[in-house]
């Protein structure tokens, strides 16, 4: 157990013949308390600030593991955000190509229908022109007959005049 600053102080020494001058010795014990005082006041001192520092370790160790597991979750949340996020554009993706097909598909389609409707057209086309082009030529065939011829050098007074006269 360590000396107190009273332990120095009531402590008394035998006296031997021709012994340490005692007014000598009481001032250098009274120094000596003084400064064992003093190292305990500090001691003291020295062990509150150690208790707060404790204190403020302990604080500061309790934010630590909360920001340690604060970064965590965030990793963890980001790397699940980033999951989420490329299965989403993966569905995005392929529901693009689905109806990027789906397109081509309708297109080829469409183009096969009018494909097949401007062969359609153009055999029509080609019998409207046969059919014209018969009907013109029969039609030429008319005009270029001799009946014209005939009825140009017939006399239709004589037939106009035997009319009129039945009628009246």
């Amino acid at each position: 157990m360590p000396l107190t600053p009273l332990d120095i102080h009531n402590k008394e020494f035998t006296r031997g013949f021709r012994g340490y001058d005692e007014d000598e010795v009481n001032e250098f014990l009274d120094q000596v308390i003084k400064d064992y005082e003093m190292t305990i006041r500090e001691k003291k001192d020295l062990q509150e600030k150690v208790e707060q520092l404790n204190e403020k370790l302990g604080h500061f160790t309790n934010i630590e593991t909360t920001l340690n597991n604060s970064i965590l979750i965030a990793q963890e949340t980001a790397e699940e955000l980033k999951g989420n996020a490329t299965k989403e554009s993966k569905l995005i993706i392929k529901e693009a190509e689905k109806n990027a097909d789906r397109i081509i598909n309708e297109a080829l389609n469409k183009s096969r229908r009018i494909s097949m409707d401007v062969e359609e057209l153009k055999k029509q086309a080609k019998i409207f022109r046969t059919r014209l082009k018969m009907l013109v030529e029969a039609q030429l065939e008319l005009v270029d007959t001799d009946d014209w011829e005939e009825l140009f050098n017939e006399d239709f007074s004589q037939e106009l005049e035997v009319a009129a006269e039945k009628e009246s």
